[in-house]
Order: C-alpha cells, then sequence, then structure tokens
C-alpha cells in the first residue's frame, strides 16, 4: 500500500508542476523549447505514473492482469474501483502517454494547450476514486522512507 502512496504523491506533483506552468500555454509551447520540453516532459511523466498506479491498484486487489495500458483501467472499472463510464474516458491517457513517447514530432500546440491541459481535473478524479475505494488517509508519500506527514511533525518540533 505505500507503493500505491508515493505513486499518488508523485502524480500529484507532477500535476501541480504542471499547473504552475500551464498560464500563457500556447504563446509560450510554439516559441519556446524549454518551455515545450517540460511540459511534455511532465505531461508524460503523469501519465505514465497514472498507468503504474493502476497497475498497483490492480496488483494489490488481486485483479486479472491487464493485456494493455488501457485495459488497466478497464479492469478498475469493472471491478468497481473506478466509475465504469470515467474508467472507460480515462483509459485514453494510455494512448496520450503512448503519443508522447513515440509520436513526439507530430505534437500540436492546440491539443496540448486546449484539449490535454483542460483535461487535468480528470486526474484529479481518477486519484479521488483510487483514496476512496483503498480508504486511504489523507497522507502523500514522495520517497519510501519519508511521508509529508512526518517530515511536518519533524519540522514542527524544531
Amino acid at each position: 500500500m505505500e507503493r500505491i502512496r508515493q505513486k499518488i504523491g508523485r502524480i500529484n506533483e507532477h500535476l501541480s508542476i504542471i499547473r504552475s506552468i500551464k498560464d500563457d500555454c500556447s504563446v509560450r509551447f510554439s516559441i519556446d523549447p524549454v518551455y515545450r520540453g517540460a511540459l511534455l516532459h511532465y505531461l508524460y511523466l503523469l501519465s505514465d505514473g497514472c498507468i503504474v498506479l493502476a497497475e498497483l491498484v490492480i496488483k494489490h486487489k488481486g485483479l486479472r492482469i491487464p493485456q494493455s495500458y488501457a485495459e488497466s483501467f478497464d479492469i478498475l472499472g469493472e471491478s468497481r474501483v473506478l466509475d465504469a463510464d470515467f474508467a472507460y474516458r480515462f483509459a485514453g491517457i494510455a494512448g496520450f502517454r503512448n503519443f508522447l513517447a513515440h509520436d513526439y514530432e507530430k505534437i500540436d500546440e492546440e491539443m496540448i494547450c486546449g484539449q490535454i491541459m483542460n483535461s487535468l481535473d480528470d486526474v484529479d478524479v481518477f486519484l479521488q476514486q483510487i483514496r476512496s475505494s483503498l480508504q486511504l488517509d489523507g497522507r502523500i508519500c514522495i520517497q519510501q522512507r519519508f511521508c509529508l506527514t512526518r517530515r511536518l511533525k519533524r519540522f514542527e518540533g524544531l
């Protein structure tokens, strides 16, 4: 369960970074190669993280092994970890991850800065449904030995 908490923490971290650089995306994406590269990198990490989280939950619950990244979300929908309609729609993140990994030259600014950036809330829904299904508390672990709650307690004592 700790690996699931860690992955949720990393996904939240990537989501926060993407949201922090979201402003003026359509202008910056086409003229600033560093911005473009950073945004695409974090979108890749975000989408890949969601896939890995789905696979971790499947393993934790002892569900059938998916044959594809997209099927991971279908399995979570079938087992009621995710809302079935949401799972079917969110499975598209697997195709987006593959697109980022393999079709880098064909990436369109309008798709990234419009459709994708406007769909970030779906990741929040995904995480909330996972947390709810697994009855996770509010701890967010980013590294195996250090949870945010533990770090805060350590700093409060100073």
